[in-house]
């Protein structure tokens, strides 16, 4: 026991120096590629033992985590806020299709399996990663599990650019339009019915929140995860499995809608900083796969996949009329790019291009009010909802 405590200790120390020099960097240098780079280089020196997520007993908690974390998910998803947005959300599943589009096309040069392990996790976040990378470890695909955790580790690298590029050029036309019309379109943006944002759930009108303690929030999202695993096991005995990652989503979104459970229940139950470490310690098994032999190859897929999705959807974005179904150039190449980001990501970018292009605070909520919106629901509608749903399909073709 002292020896597992041991290497849990070591573990969470690798994660907090992520976390302590991505906040020091204001997010510049990204905490997950810190911490992924520091287990790298300590498996393939020997400092770290490979199996030192199974030494610090990390391995069942990060496996039974995920149907907990997707759940919890699902029950943050806001379908009216989706509808308001639904240009953006239509935009958002173009870019995805097109990235995925790109992957399929360099099939011949980087392989099969690392295409199909890479399209739900460009698509998405560290659920999307973590499905994969453990479906593929689980059927021997040692490198291609490997590969998928440094898509993971890069893409905000990746993204980051781009999206700060064409959202401050979106930004500089907003402000150019108010400042000689005195007015901009972009600052006529709905907002939430004071009625509607103050209706309390239906669990709240029964009276019922005050049950929802910690324990109570996590026997309810224990139950609908085991239920999403045997939803998943009665699918494959009709003959067409269905991902459990994509039933614990569905479930998440219709109770949370309905208002039975209360939105965001792991942190209701203040247990979403832990399951979350644990989805991220998932990922971790993966780089140990990997050689010194293989680096020039895990390099060579990574490079090739990231200009793929780059060129193939500033090509299809930019330059073809897609950009029309959120009216702006710029703003759609923004949108494809928040699938590399994700939430808070977004957000912070939003506010980071507001502050540099404007001069007092009317322009900044003027910029934010066209900008943010587009780019929070794109990650949100893509790295929390539509990639793990990819995520669960693709892992039938793993083989």
């Amino acid at each position: 026991m002292v020896q597992s405590m041991f290497f849990l200790f070591i573990c969470l120390i690798i994660f907090t120096i992520g976390d302590v020099l991505g906040v020091a960097t204001k997010a510049k240098l990204s905490s997950v590629f810190v911490a992924l780079m520091i287990f790298l280089v300590g498996f393939l020196t020997g400092v770290l033992p490979k199996d030192i997520i199974n030494q610090a007993m990390l391995s069942d908690i990060a496996r039974w985590s995920s149907g907990f974390i997707v759940f919890h998910m699902g029950t943050m998803i806001n379908m009216r806020e989706l509808a308001r947005e639904w240009r953006t959300v239509v935009m958002s599943l173009t870019a995805m299709a097109i990235a995925s589009l790109s992957i399929v096309v360099i099939i011949p040069f980087i392989g099969k399996q690392a295409a199909i392990v890479s399209i739900p996790i460009i698509n998405g976040g560290i659920v999307a990663t973590q499905i994969m990378t453990t479906t593929a470890l689980d059927k021997g695909l040692g490198l291609a599990a490997a590969l998928g955790a440094i898509i993971y580790a890069v893409q905000k690298f990746v993204g980051t650019p781009p999206a700060s590029l064409f959202g401050l050029r979106e930004a500089k036309l907003i402000l150019k339009e108010y400042r000689e019309k005195g007015m901009s379109e972009s600052s006529k943006v709905s907002k939430d019915d004071p009625e509607e944002a103050q209706k309390p759930l239906l669990y709240e009108r029964l009276g019922l929140g005050k049950y929802f303690t910690p324990f109570t929030c996590l026997g309810v999202t224990a139950f609908f995860a085991w239920l999403s695993y045997y939803l998943q096991w009665a699918s494959k005995t009709m003959g067409v499995e269905i991902n459990y990652s994509i039933w614990a989503l569905i479930l998440g979104a219709v109770i949370g809608q309905i208002g039975i459970v209360p939105p965001k229940i792991l942190e209701k139950g203040n247990s979403a900083g832990l399951l979350n470490m644990a989805i991220f310690a998932g990922i971790i098994p993966s780089l140990a796969m990997i050689e010194v032999g293989d680096l020039m190859t895990l390099l060579f897929q990574t490079v090739a996949i990231f200009a793929a999705v780059l060129i193939g959807t500033f090509l299809l974005v930019y330059f073809l009329p897609l950009w029309k179904i959120v009216g702006s150039r710029n703003l759609a190449v923004g949108i494809s790019m928040a699938q590399l980001l994700g939430f808070p990501a977004t957000y912070l970018i939003s506010n980071e291009i507001a502050t540099a292009v404007a001069e007092n605070e009317e322009e900044r909520e003027i910029i934010l009010k066209r900008i943010m919106p587009a780019y929070v629901i794109a990650g949100f509608a893509s790295v929390t909802t539509l990639s793990i749903v990819i995520a669960g399909i693709c892992t039938n073709f793993l083989n």
